[in-house]
């Protein structure tokens, strides 16, 4: 059984320090290499670090310095000791401290004897190896150096790569990177004072086989030992001896929800190369079936992408065969030509209850609407030329229908970007012409396929200075529509053009100020923005891809309400802004920002989206936002909508984060909207979210082992969200848990209540340990991904670290 574990982030440099020599009593030091003596001791040089770039896919290593062969036969042996005898080129014995070297191989011991024409070893009594960081202790061994075969009587073991350890009767040696343990234990718990101390988790074997070239362990006769309690016996199972990947079992996953009855999944893992592998996933469930899934992954140096699909024949619960498949796809080539690009996203489940029945699917087959997009470019010099086509899957839900968007059959865009234009202007120009469809319409809904093509084209002119900007800009806007249907003004044609001028403008001062005894420096950075696009007539035109831009302090200064080509606001306003900020003069941090901003109209907006109301009133809605970094750990963001003919906020967000320290986090949000339309609140959230070591409440602090490395052993850590409405008054999702780090292990209990429609929930109760370094058992889904997708800032117990260099362990 294997565990696969996560891609590995790219490696950091490492420098490990010089070993020192001590001083010796008295030093012998025999090299027999050609028939020649030396004289000399040299202790193994450590290597200088290096800094390794890893590929997502690649799998890393464990670090060890290899020699070549025809270095390694030409290295020459060290030996020092108490008492040396023995004939030149025939043999030497050491006794009393005797310690022997050759490469990156010592051994130590109170007595040894060295054959030199079989480069053998004999030694007894307190032997100690070390091989390439990898100890082993025993009490006789017998072993040839170079090819390193022999065999070890009683021989306890650590390796390097996790700090994995066990005992004994015997380990035979077989090549350097080959040996055989019999009668074995391992285990990656570390040692305490206690003299009655017990490892919490233990692996017991007849025979364990050591692979250091694969980095993987294989046990025969195995059974895994939790507590003291045999939890897993199987008669063979691999594991890995670092975080490399490798073909093989993973851990089951058990699981029980309303759903799908009892599940029982199976994971293969198989790695196909470097930057290339595959995972399947056959599943049992009691109410539904078999399903059968697999993952591909692949990463090539201008290409990468996964692939997912999975298939149920005879689902019992829907009474049909269910199928889905997801395919994302990167890739860009250099060529005479031009840069080639070629991205996908294609995602298809078999009907409209897939998302709703299967939530461990793929993360892109979870959700209502599902793309599949293809899109097609060619770069060269300034212009990008892109062929796109989008379809979308629309899964419907009788108590909640949504409309289906319109898809791209085809589009095709081309995008002029000239850069270092004289005298400081910056100019744009897209050219587009789309086909857009709907295939299955809601009963009842208006809809008008058809082609759209239009052409903008962009000139400005920044001017800036270190205390203020201006920017004046010209848009010329002209589109053309042939549609299926007649619109609503007896047309199946339709053309329009339309300019739009703007001038967006500011200033910003400083001062030093002080506050709370802090220095800081202060801004106030007023700012005006004008815009005029005169009116035409669209409210015939088809809505493609339109909807109005949320309202925030980022649209508020754009020339146009909406996103989209189908609707071209005929604004003429006049946007007054200011923002001050604080900031931290010794280290450049923003401490706290304000801001405000409000549109003044000198004329009634005419444009609209069917539904909405026309613009007519002189002073926009006011907005203001506030964030403060009060501390490191404190901080807090709002933002508020203040109607004025309504004489109270339409729409406020606001959060809070409290995070002292690694694992210690808090975030609460508050998010409410007002329909002006039926004056009451359409919606009133409050959303907490929070990972806390427990220990805290009777005063054991832990301690700070950074990130990924957890607080240590024995403590407990509560972990959760809720998202409450306070308009319905009940929970609308709710993920509450407990996490237990035992050094070794780790323990997770994780209950999951998600909203999967207006009237359906799905609950589940999910169980998992982690034997840090060995596997994993879970029971249900893995609460690890349940936590990550939902808790904000949520934090992994143990991440994976760099592997060490053998100098890390050097004697």
């Amino acid at each position: 059984m294997y565990l696969r574990p996560p891609l590995p982030d790219p490696l950091a440099a490492r420098a490990p320090a010089r070993p020192a020599v001590r001083p010796l009593a008295w030093l012998v030091a025999l090299a027999w290499a050609g028939g020649s003596t030396l004289a000399q001791a040299q202790p193994a040089a450590a290597d200088e670090g290096r800094l390794q770039q890893v590929r997502p896919l690649r799998p890393s290593t464990l670090m060890q310095e290899t020699y070549p062969e025809a270095v390694r036969s030409q290295q020459p042996v060290y030996v020092r000791g108490d008492a040396l005898s023995g004939q030149p080129d025939i043999n030497a014995v050491i006794e009393g401290n005797a310690e022997l070297r050759r490469g990156d191989t010592m051994i130590r011991a109170d007595r040894l004897e060295y054959q030199v024409p079989d480069d053998r070893v004999n030694a007894s009594g307190a032997v100690h190896i070390n091989q390439a960081g990898n100890v082993y202790e025993g009490s006789q061994l017998d072993l040839q150096v170079d090819a390193f075969k022999g065999f070890f009587d009683n021989a306890g073991y650590r390796f390097l790569a996790n700090g994995a350890y066990g005992k004994s009767s015997r380990v035979d040696f077989i090549d350097r990177d080959h040996a055989v343990v019999h009668d074995a234990t391992y285990t990656t718990c570390q040692r305490d004072d206690e003299a009655t101390w017990q490892p919490a988790w233990m692996l017991r074997a007849r025979t364990l086989h050591i692979d250091m070239a694969e980095e993987v362990g294989v046990a025969e006769g195995a059974a895994l030992q939790f507590k003291g309690v045999t939890v897993l016996p199987v008669p063979r199972m691999s594991f890995p001896l670092s975080d490399k990947r490798k073909s093989g079992l993973l851990p089951p996953t058990m699981g029980l929800d309303k759903l799908s009855g009892i599940e029982y999944t199976q994971p293969y893992y198989w790695n196909l190369a470097p930057n290339r592998d595959m995972t399947l996933y056959p599943s049992v469930m009691s109410k539904r079936g078999v399903n059968l899934g697999a993952q591909f992954r692949y990463l090539e140096p201008t290409y990468s992408g996964e692939a997912y699909a999975a298939y149920m024949p005879g689902d019992r619960q829907r009474d049909r065969d269910r199928w889905a498949y997801s395919l994302q796809h990167r890739g860009v080539i250099n060529s005479p030509i031009g840069g080639l690009g070629l991205n996908m996203n294609l995602n298809r489940v078999s009907d409209d209850n897939y998302w709703r029945d299967f939530p461990l699917a793929a993360r892109t087959l979870r959700e209502r609407l599902l793309p599949s997009d293809v899109n097609l470019s060619w770069a060269r010099g300034d212009g990008v030329l892109t062929l796109r086509s989008l379809y979308w899957q629309t899964m419907q839900d009788a108590s909640a229908p949504i409309a289906p968007p319109y898809g791209m059959k085809p589009q095709l865009q081309w995008r002029y970007t000239p850069l270092d234009l004289p005298h400081g202007l910056d100019f744009s120009f897209v050219a587009d012409t789309t086909r857009f469809e709907i295939d299955k319409p809601l009963a009842g809904m208006t809809y008008n396929n058809g082609q759209r093509s239009y052409m903008q084209a962009q000139l400005s002119r920044p001017f800036l200075s270190p205390g203020a900007f201006i920017t004046p800009r010209i848009q010329l806007h002209t589109s053309n529509y042939q549609v299926d249907r007649l619109m609503s003004n007896g047309s199946r044609n339709a053309s329009r053009t339309l300019p739009t001028v703007s001038v967006d403008s500011g200033l910003v001062f400083e001062r030093d100020t002080t506050l709370f005894g802090r220095q800081l420096l202060q801004t106030f950075e007023p700012r005006a923005f004008y815009t005029y696009t005169p009116y035409r007539d669209q409210s015939f035109l088809p809505l493609y891809d339109t909807a109005r831009n949320d309202f925030n302090f980022a649209s508020i200064y754009s020339e146009n309400d909406y996103n989209g080509q189908d609707r071209i606001a005929d604004n003429h306003l006049l946007t007054l802004g200011a923002t001050t900020r604080l900031i931290d003069g010794a280290t450049g941090a923003e401490k706290a920002r304000f801001g405000i901003a409000q549109r003044v109209r000198f004329s009634d907006q005419k444009v609209i989206l069917p539904g909405e109301v026309p613009a007519t009133s002189r002073l926009s809605d006011v907005l203001l936002g506030a964030a403060i970094n009060w501390t490191d750990a404190w901080s807090t963001e709002g933002t508020t909508q203040y109607n004025r003919d309504l004489n109270r906020p339409v729409r406020t967000t606001f959060g809070a984060r409290y995070s002292p320290s690694s694992y210690r986090t808090v975030n609460v949000a508050y998010r409410t909207q007002y329909d002006t339309v039926a004056r009451t609140d359409a919606s009133k959230l409050v959303d907490v979210g929070w990972q806390w070591p427990i220990n805290d409440l009777w005063g054991d602090k832990g301690r700070d082992l950074g990130a990924g490395r957890g607080q240590g052993g024995g403590r407990w850590y509560t972990v959760g969200r809720l998202n409450y409405s306070l308009k319905d008054r009940k929970l609308v999702d709710t993920v509450v848990g407990l996490e237990y780090d035992g050094c070794c292990w780790i323990g997770r209990v994780v209950l999951e209540r998600l909203q999967s429609s207006i009237t359906q929930s799905n609950t589940r109760l999910l169980f998992q340990i982690e034997f840090v370094g060995f596997s994993r058992l879970s029971l249900g889904a893995d609460p690890q991904r349940s936590l990550k997708q939902n808790v904000p800032r949520y934090q992994y117990l143990r991440e994976s670290v760099t592997p060490p260099s053998r100098f890390t362990n050097y004697d």
